[in-house]
């Protein structure tokens, strides 16, 4: 990977340039790195003297969203980022992860330097896309593909003229872009030596990445010095069992000049002289310890080999109470038709179309479905048509024959509709698949057979639920989903209320509460914040919900008891006193207390009631442990 890392255009230079740039707009004298991005930053309309006023922002809630989506990057890069920051602890710098887009998700820093970068917005949230912030480190790494290094005024925005700023971008092992690592400091104290630790530092993040997203594939370490196989320098290769390149760390794509194209396709046969069934055999024999072989180019490699001893993953079945069903009735009016409704329709051949809001849910509700239901023993196979990449929709859901197209598996694949065979068979965001592939979803539900690609029709025999959170009749009537494959779908309809209109709140946190794994956790919420709570409008649903009581559970010490305030991260606190509106009047303190013990000892008392008396029964209804039932006291029968 090619860097830009040249010493800083001399002060003259810069000077000149910003003349000629604001007498005739025109970029010229610069090296060509900072030609192509001030050009850019030309083009999309910045001017040195001030920032793009509309530069994008993330809000606290928007953050963690974004911060969640990028939960691998985020969690696999934090520990690298601790350990980076304790080599320059104390020298003025700030470390900066950001996602593919530019948008900062995570800062770590020394304090006096963290204070001066966010007055430029230099924080977690701000998005530093060239475009938003000009000619920066993290947006023209993203642009360039390339680590970069910034300095002074180089910055394309006056504003930014005391930054020093190195990054590096991270790839997965496919090419695609992931991120940018970061680190900044005052220009005046820049040393060249954090160009290299930031490239260290990112080609550790990507191997870590590359490591656990490979876990399942045959690995081929290398290097063209044997002594360099095992170090943090070697290539490596993820190989499917016929020699396939499934993907490729960074040293390796170098070394062997491979592009994010060849992830894939190209053929580790392509690379060596000789089968790759041969080199197989000859790592047997060696017991794993690195061999020489030839590449077709003449050259020689030293390689070990890596294989897995881990059996592919099967479906599972989610662990749920004996009355699955019963676990999720906690008052609501609604939930409890739906429910009803639920149950006398288990067992037949009748498909479910559940339709909600996001995090109403439906996915919950889906496997509850299951777990009440006489296939409870066989596997619960969820499918996210919204998430399959379009290309690979088709092989993933239908399966494939062995060899049926370049890349796949010698031994073929069954699709996830054929491991679901005697299960369940969820496809979640159903209004999002193609309309390529849902006349072939249509014949599968009329005919009951799937066709493999390149394989003959196997009969198949599994319950279906479907869900959506989007309007699929408007979605008819405008042609993009059929309307015969809807009817397919919709054998019964159950809609599920988003949380703002529910009607057991309470309930509902008592519940997610009682089923929280830590025993020390708060069974109480503190009065003001429970208000907030109940006067919430709740765009995330019950999703937000779970989230935001699991994040100020895990905040809780022991001492605690009773969830407040303060167990809230800032942004999220500051986002729900922002969006709730007191009650009028507020209720009394003995208010509260007396609406969460009702609404608790309504849900208990009627599992205990369904029980006959029996607490262990009762328990299992509620889907906590007996200790758990007998710690939240029974409620006096009526």
């Amino acid at each position: 990977m090619r860097a830009h890392a040249s010493h800083p255009a001399a002060t003259a230079d810069l000077a000149t340039a910003r003349r000629n740039l604001a007498t005739s707009g025109a970029v010229t004298g610069l090296p060509p790195l900072l030609t192509r991005s001030w050009t850019r930053c030309v083009s999309a309309g910045l001017s040195p003297e001030r920032a793009r006023i509309e530069a994008r922002h993330l809000g606290g809630r928007e953050l963690h969203e974004a911060v969640e989506r990028q939960g691998d990057l985020t969690t696999r890069a934090r520990p690298i980022i601790d350990y980076l920051h304790a080599q320059i602890r104390d020298s003025g710098c700030i470390i900066l992860l950001s996602d593919q887009n530019g948008f900062l998700l995570d800062a770590v820093g020394d304090p006096g330097f963290s204070d001066r970068a966010a007055r430029v917005a230099l924080q977690p949230g701000a998005c530093w896309a060239e475009a938003d912030r000009g000619t920066n480190a993290v947006g023209t790494a993203l642009i360039e593909a390339a680590p970069v290094v910034i300095h002074g005024p180089e910055h394309f925005l006056d504003r930014n003229g005391f930054l020093a700023c190195a990054a590096a971008p991270l790839a997965a092992s496919d090419g695609s872009l992931l991120g940018v690592l970061d680190i900044s400091c005052d220009h005046r104290i820049y040393h060249p030596h954090t160009f290299g630790l930031v490239r260290a530092a990112a080609q550790m993040i990507e191997n870590r990445m590359f490591e656990i997203n490979h876990v399942r594939d045959i690995k081929l370490r290398f290097h063209t010095a044997l002594q360099a196989v095992g170090t943090v320098v070697e290539g490596v290769l993820a190989i499917s069992p016929d020699g396939l390149i499934l993907g490729a760390n960074r040293p390796a794509t170098d070394l062997l000049g491979l592009r994010r194209v060849d992830m894939g396709r190209a053929s580790i046969a392509d690379q060596i002289d000789g089968r790759f069934s041969d080199l197989l055999a000859r790592d047997r024999q060696r017991g794993g310890e690195p061999v020489e072989i030839c590449r077709r180019d003449g050259s020689r490699l030293y390689v070990r080999l890596e294989i897995p001893r881990i059996s592919p993953p099967r479906p599972t079945t989610p662990t749920w109470p004996a009355d699955a069903l019963a676990a999720l009735d906690t008052g609501d009016a609604a939930i409890s038709r739906a429910i009803g409704q639920i149950r006398r329709l288990l067992g037949k051949p009748i498909p479910i179309l559940l339709r909600g809001e996001t995090g109403a849910g439906k996915d919950v509700m889906a496997q509850a479905i299951h777990a009440a239901g006489p296939r409870r023993g066989e596997a619960f196979v969820a499918v996210n048509c919204a998430a399959l990449p379009e290309h690979l929709i088709e092989a993933e859901l239908f399966g494939y024959a062995p060899g049926a197209f370049t890349g796949a598996k010698r031994e073929g694949a069954l699709g996830r509709i054929r491991e679901a065979a005697g299960g369940t068979l969820f496809l979640d965001e159903i209004g999002d698949m193609p309309a390529s592939l849902q006349s072939r979803l249509l014949r599968v539900l009329e005919d009951r057979t799937v066709a493999p690609l390149g394989g003959r029709p196997v009969a198949v025999d599994f319950a279906l639920i479907s869900a959506t959170n989007r309007d699929l009749k408007a979605d008819i009537a405008q042609g993009r989903f059929r309307s015969d494959l809807y009817y397919r779908l919709n054998g019964l309809c159950i809609a599920l209320p988003p949380l703002r209109d529910r009607t057991d709140l309470v309930a509902l946190m008592t519940a997610i509460l009682a089923r929280d794994p830590v025993k020390t956790t708060p069974r109480r919420i503190a009065d003001p914040l429970l208000t907030a709570l109940q006067t919430y409008t709740w765009p995330g649903n019950i999703r937000e919900l779970a989230s935001l009581l699991r994040i100020a559970t895990s905040l809780c010490d022991e001492r605690d008891t009773e969830l407040d305030w303060h167990h809230l991260p800032d942004d999220i606190a500051a986002d729900l006193r922002r969006q709730t509106t007191p009650p009028s009047p507020p209720p009394t303190r003995s208010d509260n207390q007396q609406s969460l013990r009702t609404a608790a000892d309504q849900v208990i008392l009627h599992a205990i009631e369904q029980a006959a008396g029996n607490m262990s029964a009762a328990a299992r209804r509620l889907g906590i442990s007996r200790n758990t039932l007998s710690g939240l006291g029974r409620p006096p029968l009526a």
